[in-house]
């Protein structure tokens, strides 16, 4: 979910005092200190942070760039600081099917770096910046730093979690209740407020790939959680407006469809 600017100056001092110089690197620092508020720097000092971030470059990228693909060699890691990525795979038949949204606070590029080629392909969801560094600068730092090593297998094991949880969805709930449980986590990974409410930019089709169904059953709920007041859902856009109904439809009691 977007972070409001004092819970995110009070997240970067917990790690990084204000005032705390990044040397050379200093171009970063608007997004360096967004990038301190994600779980990547949690526990860190402020001597491995600066060494860290100093060793990483701004990058910007606009909506649709695929920043990687399958089959690629991995060549960065990046940690996003705004903006959304999606992560996708392409099936036999030639269709693109969404495996995971990605957001703030998040690394790109890394489960795949031990094997050197990439097995998805990333592009970009929403406009994005991030921290950029290059592979073998990355696994230096790796190799370095105990709270790396230990913060990337917690968010690694968080992805693996949500898979999980995805999966049980799928096999026990009906389409109704995941696809409820579907946007609230959406709405921690990648929503914004817009207008005073919650928004998440994805199309129905997108959702309905998250959710293991299809098009036109995603497109009947959202429109009939529209004029029940509890979304507001446009062609590539759904937006909050009473979380505690849609709490309430995650909350069924599971069974077998």
């Amino acid at each position: 979910m977007s972070t409001q600017p004092n819970t995110l100056e009070r997240a970067t001092r917990k790690v990084c005092p204000e005032g705390h110089s990044f040397g050379h690197s200093s171009r970063v620092n608007p997004t360096a200190h967004l990038a301190l508020s994600s779980s990547l720097f949690a526990s860190a000092s402020p001597a491995a942070c600066k060494e860290v971030v100093s060793a990483a470059r701004e990058k910007k990228f606009e909506i649709e760039h695929a920043i990687f693909s399958r089959g690629d060699s991995v060549r960065q890691v990046l940690l996003l600081t705004s903006g959304c990525v999606k992560l996708l795979r392409v099936g036999s038949n030639g269709h693109e099917v969404m495996l995971r949204l990605s957001g703030p606070g998040e690394l790109i590029g890394i489960a795949e770096s031990h094997t050197r080629t990439h097995n998805s392909t990333a592009r970009v969801q929403q406009p994005c910046t991030a921290l950029a560094w290059d592979i073998f600068t990355f696994e230096a730092l790796f190799e370095r730093h105990a709270f790396l090593r230990r913060n990337m297998l917690g968010m690694l094991l968080q992805h693996l979690d949500d898979m999980h949880e995805r999966f049980r969805e799928i096999s026990t709930e009906r389409v109704a209740a995941r696809l409820s449980s579907q946007i609230i986590r959406m709405m921690h990974q990648v929503g914004r407020q817009v207008n005073g409410e919650m928004e998440i930019r994805i199309s129905r089709e997108e959702l309905g790939q998250l959710t293991g169904t299809t098009l036109f059953t995603v497109s009947r709920l959202l429109s009939d959680w529209d004029r029940q007041g509890i979304v507001a859902a446009r062609r590539e856009a759904v937006s909050i407006r009473n979380l505690p109904a849609l709490v309430q439809l995650s909350e069924t009691t599971p069974e077998l469809l």
